[in-house]
Formats: C-alpha cells, structure tokens, sequence
C-alpha cells in the first residue's frame, strides 16, 4: 500500500513539474514540398532576391527563384513583407556543455590533463539544455561545440538544435581540434589582492609558455611519425591526431595577440595543418598575412574593450569589416556568459554598423562560418541542393528592435520556436491580464 501510494505521487510530482517546464519536442523528419513564396530572401552570399520564393521538397532547398513556385499538394507559407534568411550559425560555442556557470554538476567541457586530442565534445552535448531553444528563437540553427581546458582540449562538432540526443544532434562529428594557446604576455594577476599573492608574474613567464607550446609540437612530430608508421601498441592520444593530419579536421588555435597568431602561423607551415584562429582580437593588426596564408578568423566576442589601452575605443567593433576588406574569411560570435550566443544576430548587426555592411555581416554568421567549419557544402546560404536550414523574420534579423521569427526549418523540419522565456512571458501576461 505504501509503495502504490509513492508511485501515486510521484506521478503527481512529474504531472505538475511537466506544466512547469518545456514539453517542446523535436520536429519529425520532414518528407512533401513547402513552398515558401513573396518574401525578401537574403541568399547569404551577398545576393538578395526580392519576392522571390523556395521550393522544399523533403530535407532539401530544390529551387530558388524570383516570382511563384506552384507544386501540387504543396504546403505554402505566405512570406509577403518578411524577410527570409539561412539559418545562423553559432561558430564557437559550449552550448549543451555547460547549463548553469556556478553550478558545477552542470558543466562537461573539460577533460583532467593538459593534452587530450581524442576526446569528443559531441558525445557530452546535452540536448535537454534550456538555453539551447533560446538560441532557436534567434535564429541559430547551427552551434559548434567545443572542449575546454589544458593545451590541447579535444574535439569540437556542429550540431543541429532540434534533437532528442546527441546522435540526433550530430551534423558535422569532430571537424576541429583545438589548441589553447598559452599566453605571451606576462600580465599582473588581477585577483592577487583578492587571494592575497603576489600580483606580479613569474620573471621567466613568457619562457614557460614558449616551452608548453614547444611541447605541443613535439606532440604533434610524434603523431606524425607515429601515423606514418602506425605500431601494433594503439596510442589513443597520438592516434587522435591522425584526422588533423590527413586533413580531414582543422586545427582551432584560441590566441588574441599577434605574436601568438604568428605562432599559429608557424603551426600551419610546419604541420600543413588548415589554421582558424579563434578570438584574433589583433588580428587585423595582420590582415594580409593572414590572407596570404589562408587563415581563417572567427572573432569571439565584439562588445568588449578593445585589447591595449590605445587602441581605438570602438576597435572590437569594426575588426570584422578590416579583415573582411583585406580579404580574411572571418565569422562572428558571440561568446558573453550571460547571453550564452543568443546575441549572435545582433553582434553581426554591430558589425554591419562599423563598415562591414549588412549582407556582409550576414554572411560572417552563416556562409563564412559554414565555410570555416567545413559543412558549406550542405548549408549556410539558400541555394538548390543545400539543406532546408531557413528562418524567417517579419523585421531585419540583424536588428534587435525589428526581429521578430516567425518560422524556422532544420533540414526541412519546421521547428517550435517556443522556449523557456516565451513561457514564462506567456504566463506573466497572464497573471497580469495583459
């Protein structure tokens, strides 16, 4: 009697906490024709076409063109006034990794040990994360995920945000290794006083972090040699590298400061390895070499004070049209704690501002990052053959005052924008009669 009156109410519990939380379910795969037809579509190459209309027939864009689609037993969608957009993506994320910053039970983006290129960040992505819908509303389809922690973190993956577990989610698996770069710059410790030490750094600083770097490459000569040879004994940690230096993966290097991407630089000269610099505050400090050794940039954070005390105020703001203008292929992100990516849109809407220009900006935050992250060929701009990945807004998605989403579709899917925040606004409008 007892355990029946347990189950009893414990299902009481689940029923009431259900009413309380998200029941937004992943779309079904998506099979038939949508028509999406009058609307303004932002191409994400530059191009934009006006009352124009898609044609998606499954998972797939079939036809874009100007005027009307017909297809019989379609299902049309009536975009007359809006704005039609490939869907964003977030390019430096930890997302689904980390759901509450204080919280440490919640957080799965590090590894123990400073050199772990065989581990998987994909495999800890957590589809049940709250912030993951919040960024849907917003537009971002897309976010790669990546590890954190030590020199050498691991592997990052895109995923797709609307899935039921990470397998689901998986859309590029391991497409990045990624090196923190220790720092070159002996910098006072700002939390001395706090912890009550010496607030000057070590004298032999910048040696120390030259001598990890050097352990890094010696890491990388080992793996070499160990792939070209390959013995019967498996090494994990070396037999990891092995995608890095058949090509298959890039190398993500985090560095902000010149003398730390020149580093980079040399990474890529001595190993043949594909370069992204992730951060690259001053990278515009080297645009042309950069350029020249075709190395891409993914900047991390633009609201934010610029690097050195005389640099221009609003640097961080227009770094992305510098390097758009030399030629770099740069994306944008949006990396603050506090917004957790979902000012993507609004980051590229600043950088429109300060000289990038609009469909410029657009595509650092779609067909730019596809291109940085290898799945340019399936999606980030809307053209036949790609992937449905669309959002459609009533206002200008670079706006934050105008951007309003009315549909999204994941590889056909149309997705519920619904989330966390939508609820609780519903719910207080109620409270209040509004």
């Amino acid at each position: 009697m007892n355990r029946l009156f347990f189950i009893i109410i414990v299902s009481l519990l689940s029923v009431i906490n259900a009413t309380a939380q998200e029941t937004v379910y992943p779309a079904p795969v998506h099979k038939g024709t949508i028509i999406i037809q009058n609307g303004t579509i932002h191409i994400g190459n530059g191009q934009v076409l006006t009352n124009a209309s898609i044609k998606i027939v499954d998972d797939k864009i079939a036809e874009v063109s100007t005027g009307t689609i017909s297809a019989t037993g379609a299902k049309v969608i009536d975009a007359k006034g809006k704005n039609v957009y490939p869907g964003l993506i977030l390019s430096n994320s930890q997302l689904g990794l980390v759901e509450v910053n204080s919280v440490r039970a919640t957080i799965d983006h590090t590894e123990v040990g400073t050199m772990n290129p065989s581990v998987r960040s994909l495999v800890a992505y957590n589809t049940d994360s709250k912030v993951i819908n919040t960024l849907k509303y917003n537009g971002i389809l897309l976010a790669n995920i990546i590890p954190n922690g030590g020199l050498i973190s691991g592997t990052s993956s895109v995923v797709q945000l609307d899935a039921w577990n990470w397998e689901d989610a998986a859309y590029h698996a391991d497409g990045g290794m990624h090196f923190y770069m220790p720092s070159l710059v002996a910098r006072p410790n700002p939390y001395a006083a706090f912890l009550g030490i010496d607030s000057r750094p070590a004298p032999d600083y910048v040696k120390q972090s030259l001598s990890r770097i050097e352990e890094v490459k010696q890491m990388f000569r080992d793996a070499k040699a160990y792939i070209a040879n390959t013995p019967k004994q498996p090494n994990l940690k070396l037999e990891g590298c092995r995608s890095l230096f058949e090509g298959k993966q890039k190398l993500f290097v985090h560095c902000d400061l010149v003398k730390e991407i020149l580093v980079a630089v040399d990474f890529a000269k001595e190993f043949g390895f594909k370069v992204v610099i992730i951060g690259g505050s001053e990278s515009w400090q080297i645009a042309d070499l950069l350029k020249q050794n075709d190395i891409a940039v993914i900047l991390s954070q633009q609201h934010s004070l610029p690097t050195t005390i005389d640099d221009d105020v609003d640097l961080p703001y227009k770094t992305a049209a510098i390097l758009h203008k030399a030629g770099v292929l740069v994306a944008i992100n949006d990396e603050d704690g506090q917004t957790r990516g979902r000012n993507l849109p609004f980051n590229a809407g600043t950088a429109a501002a300060y000289g990038m220009g609009k469909e410029a900006a657009l595509q650092a935050i779609t067909l730019n990052a596809a291109r940085i992250l290898g799945i340019d060929n399936r999606t980030g701009s809307i053209e036949a053959g790609k992937d449905a990945n669309i959002i459609i807004s009533e206002g200008d998605i670079l706006d934050m005052r105008s951007s309003r989403l009315t549909n999204a579709f994941i590889q056909g899917r149309e997705v519920s924008l619904e989330n966390k925040h939508t609820q609780l606004y519903d719910r207080y409008k109620k409270k209040y009669g509004l």
